[in-house]
Parts: structure tokens; C-alpha cells; sequence
């Protein structure tokens, strides 16, 4: 008998083998697709419905997918999602269209083209001592319409019972935070140059994020059945720091994140972070990681997936691992197919795994291409695998 797509998830979370590989595709911003694309897709299906984003932020361009979408593209999982405050709402929608979106941390989006956003306002760019981390406005994490409509929306999954839920707090994510603050490369140059000033902030930003993740889980914790967050750690290369850096100085904030989050709620942890991680995977282990997303297929060590589940498979679920540099926005569909194929039979075998694009799904995919991804997961996902 086939599963419910909550079943199947739940399943595969459980290590249990499902009846096929869920899909894990347009919840959040790191598994969702552009807003071009999206269109696209629904053009190919006939499917009429509004052009809406999630966090209600068209700068970010990532579609809020309706439902007759979601069913068409196979979806296991929908997303419960927070919001900025209300006034940062009201004054992103009453600027001038073309000037810098400014978040309530004081960092922003600016058009680089018409239509294209960048992130490219730090606030703290300059900043390197204790006393500006002190002086610095930060947001207030109780402002209630930050949680509007939470709680309701995460009920309402549950008592479906149809789909699994993600719940995920707009970028809870420690390091990034501290990137966005001042910028990648003066913050990782303050990383090796003034370690006392980084650290303090890495742990300012972290206190934010859990205050951010505690109000979350206050109204949802006990309804989700996975709560993402993350860092992105690698490049397409290697890590954007040593490992013995990592273990250092952000390898506590991590735990000490996961260790907030498992106090206060059941559902395993997400955790995202792009490139070649391979070297921090038992770190991750260690400090509670129970799904790694997105498995990046064309980063350095990320890329053996016959050696990721030989090593890993029994500790963490993978969740990702369809290319987006080349095979979905280059390939043909019979390619996507086959790269559908391929990567089930590494990632998949014996469950544990849940299928997705690396990151989200960007503008120059195809739709054709994302509609080829999904159907082949029904021709090569269903258990026991064909091989």
C-alpha cells in the first residue's frame, strides 16, 4: 500500500526504507525555485495561480509554491515559515521599487539589474571592536508579528496529515548572519585577524538566532517534523576555513544551537551548508546534525555519493544532491533522468534519503527540466530500487 508523503518522509528520517524517495522541493529558500521557473512550470501545466514569494519578499525571488503545483512536482514536504516584523514589511513595501531592501538587522538586498537583487549592504563592514557590537541596533526577536499565523498553519499540516512540515526561521543561521553584518571577505578576514572581535560576534549573532528559533518553536515545536538551519561552510573547492578553525571557534556555536533546538522540540535537525564539507561530516555527527542538505554533487569530496553512504549513511539522511551548476540547468531531460537514476541508486540505496536540487532551483533551469527531475524519481524511486 503506498505511503502518505508524511509516512514517506517520516520513514526515511527513521532510516526506514519508504515505498519511493521523497521529494524535498520548494518549502524553503535553500530547497525552493525561482520565481521565472516557477512561472514556467505552471505555464507547461495550465496551472493558473497568483505569483506569490516566500517571507513575502520579491527581492529574494523564491516562489511560494501553491498547491496544485506542489502536487504536480511530487512534493513530500511543505514549509512553516516566519516573518519580518511587520514594520520591516511595511517600509520594504513602501520604498521606492528600486532602492536597497533593508532587513531588520540593517543589511540589504540592492539591484545590480532591473529585477536582480544581490545582497550588498553591511552595516557593520567596518566595524572590529567589542564596544560596536555593544553600540549596534539589533532586532528585537519578541516582536509578535514575526510569529503571525505559525501556529495555524503548522496545525493545520498536522491535522491533514498528508504532508511532512518543515519548520524554518528566516536564516537562523549564525555565520551567515555575521557575513551578511559585514560582508564574507571582511568578516573572514576578521575571522583570522581579529579573532576576538569575530568570536564575539559569531556568539551575538548566535544569541539572536536561538532567541529567533525559541520564539519558532514556542508557537510550532511540538507540531513540525523537521526544523532546518545551517551555515554555508564550503566552496566549490574546499572549506572557506580550516577544520581545525571550524572544531575552534564555530564547531560550539553549532552545537550549542543544536543542543537549544532538541531542548525544545522532537523534530531532527536540517542542517544546510553548500560545497565541499566532506572534512566536517563527523563533526556535524557528533553535534546532532540528522539531515545534511544539499549534498553539493559537483563540490570536491560531496560528489562521491557511493562513498558519502558508505561512510555516512547510517548517521545522517541526504537530502539534495541533483546538480544545479550543470546537470539541471544544462542537461536535456533524457540527462536529468539519468542523473535522477544514478543518484538514487548511490544516495538512496536502503533509504535515508530524500531527493532535491542543490540549493534552489535557479533561473536558468528549464522548467522542463525540474518537471524530468520529478517524474523520473516516480520511474526510479519506488523501493525496492530497479537498479
Amino acid at each position: 500500500m503506498p505511503m502518505t508523503p508524511r509516512e514517506r518522509v517520516l520513514a526515511t528520517l527513521a532510516h526506514e526504507t519508504p515505498d519511493r524517495v521523497p521529494i524535498m522541493l520548494g518549502p524553503t529558500n535553500a530547497t525552493g525555485i525561482k520565481m521565472s521557473v516557477y512561472q514556467g512550470i505552471k505555464r507547461l501545466e495550465g496551472i493558473e495561480a497568483p505569483d506569490e514569494y516566500i517571507y513575502e519578499w520579491p527581492e529574494l525571488g523564491t516562489a511560494k509554491i501553491d498547491e496544485q503545483t506542489y502536487r504536480r512536482l511530487r512534493a513530500d514536504v511543505r514549509g512553516v515559515l516566519d516573518h519580518y516584523p511587520a514594520e520591516t514589511r511595511r517600509y520594504n513595501a513602501e520604498r521606492d521599487p528600486h532602492s536597497p531592501f533593508i532587513s531588520d538587522w540593517g543589511c540589504g538586498h540592492i539591484e545590480g539589474r532591473p529585477g536582480e537583487w544581490f545582497p550588498g549592504l553591511h552595516p557593520m563592514a567596518d566595524a572590529y571592536t567589542i564596544e560596536e557590537i555593544e553600540a549596534f541596533p539589533w532586532p528585537d526577536m519578541s516582536d509578535p508579528t514575526r510569529y503571525e499565523g505559525i501556529r495555524e498553519e503548522a496545525q493545520r499540516l498536522r491535522d491533514e496529515g498528508l504532508y511532512a512540515s518543515i519548520g524554518c526561521p528566516w536564516l537562523a543561521f549564525p555565520l551567515e548572519r555575521a557575513f551578511s553584518q559585514q560582508g564574507t571577505d571582511n568578516f573572514l578576514a576578521n575571522l583570522a585577524g581579529e579573532p576576538e572581535f569575530a568570536e564575539a560576534l559569531l556568539w551575538k549573532t548566535q544569541r539572536l538566532c536561538n532567541e529567533l528559533m525559541d520564539g519558532f518553536l514556542r508557537e510550532c515545536g511540538d507540531l513540525i517534523d523537521m526544523v532546518k538551519i545551517g551555515d554555508d561552510l564550503g566552496s566549490q573547492v574546499g572549506l572557506l576555513m580550516s577544520p581545525q578553525m571550524y572544531r575552534r571557534i564555530l564547531k560550539p556555536i553549532h552545537a550549542d544551537q543544536i543542543a537549544f533546538i532538541k531542548a525544545r522540540t522532537k523534530a531532527p535537525i536540517v542542517f544546510h551548508t553548500d560545497g565541499d564539507v566532506y572534512d566536517l561530516l563527523p563533526d556535524f555527527i557528533e553535534i546532532g546534525v540528522d539531515v545534511l542538505n544539499p549534498v553539493q554533487a559537483s563540490a570536491g569530496g560531496m560528489s562521491d555519493f557511493a562513498n558519502l553512504k558508505r561512510r555516512f549513511g547510517e548517521n545522517l539522511v541526504f537530502c539534495g544532491g541533483m546538480d544545479t551548476h550543470h546537470v539541471l540547468p544544462s542537461g536535456t531531460p533524457d540527462e536529468v533522468r539519468a542523473e535522477v537514476k544514478r543518484v538514487i541508486e548511490t544516495l538512496g540505496s536502503d533509504g535515508g534519503y530524500m531527493l532535491g536540487a542543490v540549493h534552489t532551483v535557479m533561473g536558468d533551469v528549464p522548467p522542463e527540466n525540474v518537471l524530468a527531475m520529478v517524474d523520473a524519481v516516480e520511474e526510479f524511486g519506488h523501493y525496492p530500487l530497479r537498479g
